[in-house]
């Protein structure tokens, strides 16, 4: 998918999250605790292992990458529930300590977003700072919208499961769209079954980050093209700071504005191909 469908699909996946921590804070019941802060730290757990599993798995799901999926989505579970066990509790001791009301709270779940965020940059194993700006944009902007739909509608019960719809998709959509905003370097698929799919690339720039690897395998690549003319790994990608580099690693040739490569610094705009997949690199300065 694109960068502006990527946004979509974290929107979505997040509001769907939120939903399923509503069903599951419900099922619970939480009869058995006294304790507010306590009995809000559940929820909260609950609610942000719903929604840091479902947004860790739609980079995954959106590039048909099961493996990336799967250890995304675990991972971006497991911070999510230390998110929400952290941020509500928090949202609640800022209510009832300063009675700061609807900001209050948002404050808490920005705190929850934060987390989600940074969640995803340790996935992505760096650039984690915009996934954590973009976690407490949406998690402030999510908790006011909550906070705002629980005060309107008479049903407690439903206005606490639309709240947490809109916070899903508050958090999963800014944590996206941050990237996506200032994403420098990125690979649009042209062709082939990903065609339109675009692989943001800035996690991979820094100087001395190892080399990753693009090809057909998930088991040996870590950008995946399902490509049956594509080798397991077809081609290097490695960043210096500031440009990208690619080298071949295959038998069947990585071409560039079709001339066959060993190795080449990437510029704006040209055209890679590897087996009957089409690629163009774009970077922005």
């Amino acid at each position: 998918m694109n960068r502006g469908m990527r946004t979509y699909f974290y929107a979505v996946l997040g509001a769907i999250g939120g939903l399923i921590g509503w069903q599951l804070s419900g099922l619970l019941g939480l009869s058995f605790v006294t304790n507010l802060y306590l009995s809000e730290l559940i929820v909260g757990a609950l609610v942000g292992l719903s929604i840091g599993l479902l947004i860790g798995v739609t980079e995954g799901l959106m590039t048909r990458n099961p493996i990336q999926a799967l250890k995304a989505g675990v991972f971006g579970g497991f911070l999510g529930l230390i998110a929400g066990g952290i941020g509500l509790p928090l949202s609640e001791f800022i209510f009832q300590s300063v009675g700061a009301g609807i900001f209050g709270r948002a404050i808490g779940w920005g705190v929850f977003g934060m987390l989600l965020g940074l969640a995803e940059g340790i996935v992505g194993k760096s650039q984690a700072w915009k996934g954590m700006l973009g976690g407490l944009i949406g998690g402030i902007f999510g908790g006011i919208l909550l906070e705002a739909v629980q005060n309107s509608l008479q049903n407690p019960l439903t206005g606490k499961a639309a709240g947490l719809v809109l916070l899903g998709a508050s958090v999963g959509a800014f944590i996206s769209l941050i990237v996506v905003l200032l994403s420098r370097a990125w690979l649009e698929v042209k062709s082939g079954k990903l065609k339109g799919t675009e692989f943001i690339l800035d996690k991979f720039m820094a100087k001395g980050f190892p080399s990753v690897a693009i090809g057909s395998s998930p088991l040996k690549s870590e950008i995946v093209l399902p490509d049956p003319d594509i080798a397991p790994q077809h081609a290097m990608l490695s960043g210096d700071g500031t440009h990208f580099s690619m080298k071949d690693m295959s038998m069947a040739g990585t071409y560039i504005n079709n001339k066959k490569v060993e190795h080449v610094q990437l510029a704006n705009g040209q055209r890679i191909r590897m087996g009957n997949t089409e690629l163009v690199y774009h970077e922005r300065r």
